[in-house]
């Protein structure tokens, strides 16, 4: 299963998911839980999606896991360090047309911040 997070296009089917009870814990955790997780994830590594795979896996894992239409996540952290509750949060459900065409990108390594932005985003001034 593919995954946007900002910039980085993640293959859900190579993330170690975590052991059975692990899963069980998780399961009770609520959307806006995980959704806080991912805002304190980003807000101490603004580029924890690129720093960080592995970790930033697993929380697209629990994104899609939670509310299976979404696809793409964008956390924008103003500064290393700042609090969670200004990390600016989107979400997304893509086509698979749409997330076709960013896994080539990103495996041909012209998926950059400015096309993701252009094509999913829309954060940036035309």
């Amino acid at each position: 299963m593919l995954f946007l997070l900002n910039d980085v296009m993640l293959n859900l089917g190579g993330v170690a998911k975590p052991p059975p009870m692990d899963l069980r814990q998780f399961g009770a955790l609520s959307f806006a839980a995980i959704e806080r997780l991912g805002a304190e994830m980003f807000a101490e590594d603004p580029l924890v999606h690129r720093n960080d795979p592995e970790r930033a896996g697993r929380l697209a894992l629990l994104i899609a896991t939670k509310q299976p239409e979404v696809n793409a996540a964008l956390y924008a952290a103003p500064a290393k360090g700042c609090s969670p509750e200004v990390v600016q949060i989107r979400y997304a459900a893509l086509s698979l047309e749409a997330l076709a065409g960013l896994y080539a990108e990103h495996r041909s390594g012209g998926l950059t911040p400015f096309t993701a932005d252009r094509q999913v985003w829309r954060r940036m001034a035309a």
